[in-house]
């Protein structure tokens, strides 16, 4: 085994590749996919010792953007909401190829609430960012960090 010093298990791998994420859920943007890609790749480069390549790395990270909602939460007492709360959901194809066993394929989603009083758009590139580190590091932790 080969790990990084972040525990990070690459085994023999040497290259990565990240496809661009594709926004699939109706309300997502080509921005907040693009901000995701980009996280898991920051993520990748910063955590591990592989170099990114374009297309067909050892170890392959493709996805979708399938889910992408936003729901009133914090309900105050005249029944409006204080916050809402924007939950981005991805599906993710990993491809380990010198490794087989290591394929997989999941789904996770994470959140970031705003204040009702602002509009989405507004916070909406912020909010990306922040939802895609928190991704990009599950991401990390199911693929490379043996969870």
């Amino acid at each position: 085994m080969n790990y990084s010093f972040t525990g990070g298990d690459v085994g023999e791998a040497r290259t990565m590749s990240v496809e661009l994420i594709e926004a699939r859920a109706p309300l997502a943007t080509p921005l907040s996919a693009q901000l995701l890609t980009e996280s898991v790749r920051d993520l990748l480069l910063a955590q591990t010792p592989l170099k990114l390549k374009q297309g067909e790395g050892d170890v392959q990270y493709s996805g979708s953007l399938i889910g992408y909602d936003v729901q009133p939460v914090s309900i105050q007492a005249n029944e409006t909401a204080a916050l809402n709360r924007l939950t981005i959901t991805v599906r993710v194809t990993y491809l380990n190829t010198l490794d087989a066993k290591k394929n997989k394929e999941f789904t996770i989603a994470r959140f970031a609430d705003y204040d009702s009083s602002q509009d989405l758009t507004a916070v909406e590139e912020r909010l990306a960012r922040d939802i895609g580190k928190q991704l990009a590091q599950d991401i990390f932790d199911r693929t490379l960090g043996d969870w």
